[in-house]
């Protein structure tokens, strides 16, 4: 890099160009500091000087001696305030250098304080090179930390699907969605959070790092927590599950049919039934309910999985009710409420809401008659039916869950007002309480109920917060939601994608059907 230097005689001021070419220097460098300490110049002469530079030359500025220039240090910071660089320029001829006390003033006067690299203010002073950046000072970023995790020995994955065979058929036996312990089997390990460090910027200030995010361990009875806290244990041999950021252990119930010899089973596992469950009879299971025969005009309500290796006929009367996913060979008049996804080899004159999507494959492949709705998506192969059997799917979400979301925004910012405007009467009222004061019995009601009703506030803001962020996951798939008809669809089959719909109005193979631009479109897939 090339420098450059006033030079004062008794009547012309020159400069003095330092570098292998022209190049070495900034033209616009040397015309704002000309310009700031007030001296004439022709920028065409200045120009020439530059491009017949090679080692060392001169150029006339104007015919009159310039006051004498001291050795000159220019400071920038970077937008971040974590870096501060300097630039130096040469005393003239007859001018003074700086002092390191005066490079340190300088520093000083831009109000720099963290990080000043007294290293490179001594090699500058050792060997003083110009016109080039040097570090003055350098801040320290904060060390951000990191999120504490829970990392599960077992299979959460709410999405296992059954085995598909070679023929194309679908095994309903083989699900793996039961996860097997042992007494003493660890299931989860916390990783605590890290908070990380602060840094400072070189003004001094205190960069705090971002906040991170705690987890604590859940779990329920037949599971235990380590002396340090940092481990989920087995207590007895049987299932474990993850229901709603809970571990769940428990000792399957097993039975060999649902009947008259059993009667309504309540349980607070899982339950695996190896026969049939008869009409009338109800199964309540804390877990997943597996079902290895048939279930006719029954209940079964599982914040687990339901499974039922060889299918519903729910004689319209057939309820199934899951936290997690259904799972059925078939299912027909019957009821399907499930949280997760429905998948099925057919369906048939049923009811069916899936909190994300419903999926009928295998041989069969068809949803015949009834109404079948899931948040982002229906997969199947023949949909509806050639004798025009009334068939109603829908997908997206509806007007009602967009208006929910809306009020529940309205509610936040509602108790976060009262939350605020009473948070620094409560304080102030418990410093004087604190300090001996005396209140009168009509204040210190009024301070009980505002502390009550605060605390109330708080919660409703809190449960409020968790219910939007379940409703955010719904509206973000919603926008991509769509039918896919991998074989057939029939004429007069009724689709619905969030608040418009369509009627089929001839049949159409290999389709899928989406919302574009305010209607249901087909197109090819």
């Amino acid at each position: 890099m090339g420098y450059f230097q006033v030079i004062n005689r008794a009547d012309t001021t020159s400069l003095k160009l330092v570098g292998e070419s022209g190049a070495d220097i900034d033209i616009n460098e040397i015309m704002n500091y000309l310009d700031r300490h007030s001296i004439p110049y022709d920028t065409v002469q200045i120009k020439r000087g530059l491009d017949e530079l090679a080692g060392e030359g001169e150029v006339t500025l104007c015919f009159q001696k310039s006051f004498p220039i001291r050795e000159e240090l220019r400071i920038t910071v970077s937008s971040d305030k974590m870096l501060a660089t300097g630039r130096f320029y040469p005393p003239s001829n007859n001018g003074s250098p700086m002092e390191r006390i005066d490079i340190l003033r300088d520093i000083e006067h831009q109000g720099l304080k963290f990080g000043i690299r007294e290293d490179n203010i001594k090699a500058f002073a050792k060997n003083r090179e110009y016109c080039k950046d040097i570090v003055l000072a350098e801040g320290k970023p904060p060390r951000h930390g990191q999120d504490a995790s829970i990392t599960y020995f077992f299979n959460t994955d709410l999405r296992a699907k059954p085995t598909l065979l070679e023929d194309g058929s679908v095994d309903f036996f083989n699900l793996n969605i039961i996860n097997h312990c042992r007494a003493g089997d660890c299931l989860a390990r916390l990783n605590p959070e890290d908070v990380g460090e602060e840094g400072q910027d070189i003004y001094g200030t205190i960069t705090r790092p971002r906040s991170v995010k705690r987890e604590v361990l859940k779990f329920g009875r037949n599971a235990e927590l380590s002396e340090d806290r940092l481990k989920v244990f087995s207590k007895v041999d049987g299932h474990v599950a993850l229901v709603d950021g809970k571990i769940f252990v428990s000792d399957v119930m097993v039975v060999e049919n649902v009947d008259s010899s059993t009667g309504n089973i309540r349980y607070d596992g899982n339950v695996q039934v190896n026969g049939n469950v008869c009409t009338n009879y109800r199964i309540h299971a804390k877990g997943n309910v597996e079902v290895r025969g048939v279930v006719e005009g029954a209940e079964i309500i599982a914040d687990g999985n339901i499974t039922i290796a060889r299918g519903v006929n729910g004689m319209s009367r057939g309820v199934l009710q899951s936290g997690g996913n259904v799972i059925a060979k078939f299912i027909e008049n019957a009821t399907v409420e499930s949280r997760g996804y429905v998948e099925a080899g057919s369906i048939l004159h049923s009811r069916i809401m899936a909190g994300t999507e419903i999926r009928v494959g295998g041989k069969k492949g068809f949803i015949a008659g009834g109404y079948v709705c899931a948040t982002n998506l229906v997969d199947v192969k023949t949909l509806g039916a050639e004798l025009g059997a009334n068939t109603v799917v829908e997908i997206g979400i509806n007007p009602d869950t967009k208006m929910r979301y809306h009020k529940l925004q309205e509610q936040i910012r509602e108790d976060q007002i009262v939350v605020d405007k009473g948070k620094p009467i409560l304080d102030t009222a418990m410093e004087r309480i604190k300090k001996g004061e005396k209140l009168p019995l009509e204040q210190v009601k009024h301070i009980q109920d505002l502390s009550s009703t605060l605390t109330r506030k708080q919660k409703d803001i809190e449960q409020a917060t968790k219910e939007m962020k379940d409703l955010e996951e719904l509206l973000a798939v919603s926008n991509t939601a769509q039918v896919l008809v991998r074989e057939k669809v029939y004429p007069g089959t009724k689709i619905i994608i969030s608040d418009v719909s369509k009627i089929v109005k001839n049949e159409a193979q290999y389709c899928r059907f989406i919302k574009s631009q305010g209607d249901v479109v087909m197109s090819g897939m």
